[in-house]
């Protein structure tokens, strides 16, 4: 029997001892839930802040890779860390405004803006 395998990698940096990225590649679809996830625990450490997302490797997110955002989203929320994001093309910053993600997701155009951000707040 077959098993689609998430067609999405990632890697995690740490910036600062309060602020990791998580680059992301590929597509982000609900295959995507184990991937993110273990990023997720991987960049979250005690002292982690903020954990930014780095879509500039994005070639396709859905529905489905949305609520894991929002799952995401819910879980930083709970751990009182803040979820940033830059990298994000034009199309998926209009999602982002469409699903209102951009009123709990903290949007900038480059790393180097959402990192002086997270270091300011």
């Amino acid at each position: 029997m077959a098993t689609q395998d998430p067609s999405v990698t990632v890697h995690v940096r740490y910036v600062t001892p309060a602020i990791s990225v998580i680059d992301i590649e590929g597509e982000v679809t609900a295959f995507a839930e184990t991937v993110l996830t273990n990023a997720y625990t991987a960049a979250s450490t005690n002292s982690t802040k903020t954990i930014i997302l780095n879509f500039a490797g994005l070639e396709y997110m859905n529905s489905s890779g949305i609520g894991l955002l929002v799952t995401l989203l819910i879980r930083m929320n709970r751990h009182k860390q803040r979820l940033f994001a830059f990298g994000l093309t034009d199309h998926y910053k209009h999602i982002f405004e469409l699903t209102r993600l951009n009123e709990a997701i903290f949007i900038y155009d480059t790393e180097a803006e959402a990192v002086a951000a997270a270091q300011g707040a």
